[in-house]
């Protein structure tokens, strides 16, 4: 498939800037480079510009496709308050696991969009896929953490088809979380967060 832009969702604050920026265009150029993409270099700079002035936060959302055209739009953002606890599920939907490009954020949202149908706002605030050997991937539009006790959270590895998430990378870089495989099962046990670079670490209540 080709007919996919790649995709980066930043937040921006006036007092911080835009959050978590090298990892995101660190993240966007490799993408940009596997991929073939032209125009990665240039994406910097249109973030910047974008929130040039801005005086509250923002939700930046950054495209570049094929071509080099980048594209950048942004939307006032609420974060989210500390106590704030969200209801997930788990689909019935799956990943391929030997689905390489599951490892890039790009506009290829079907199968995610298909897992977040299943439920309704009501029933659910995010909702969680397993690939085809049943494994804990992430969710649709998070990465899954669980802190089982040992004062590192657990987050499942990207070779069972899953996003390098950017906040994810952040947490494992700062041995804030690492990388351990995750069944069902384990969700009951423990402490589940997912969280995204835009929101940050949420808590997380598995509905079963």
């Amino acid at each position: 498939m080709t007919d996919f832009a790649l995709v980066e969702t930043l937040r921006y604050d006036p007092e911080a800037g835009l959050v978590r920026l090298r990892l995101h265009l660190a993240r966007l150029t490799r993408s940009a480079r596997r991929l073939g993409f032209a125009g990665a270099a240039a994406a910097g700079e249109r973030l910047q510009e974008a929130v040039r002035g801005a005086e509250r936060p923002l939700r930046v959302r950054l495209t570049l496709s094929r071509d080099g055209t980048v594209a950048v739009t942004t939307a006032p953002f609420t974060p989210l308050g500390r106590d704030t606890t969200w209801r997930v599920r788990i689909a019935s939907t799956r990943l391929d696991s030997g689905d390489r490009l599951l490892r890039m954020k790009t506009t290829r949202r079907h199968v995610y969009e298909t897992a977040r149908g299943e439920f309704s706002p009501e029933e659910a605030d995010e909702v969680i896929l397993l690939n085809e050997k049943g494994d804990i991937c992430e969710g649709t539009i998070t990465s899954v953490f669980l802190d089982d006790g040992s004062d590192v959270l657990k987050t499942p590895p990207i070779a069972c088809g899953l996003l390098a998430g950017v906040l994810r990378s952040e947490l494992i870089c700062g041995r804030r979380a690492r990388v351990a495989q995750l069944l069902p099962a384990d969700l009951q046990h423990g402490r589940l967060f997912v969280g995204n670079s835009l929101r940050g670490l949420i808590r997380a209540e598995l509905v079963v």
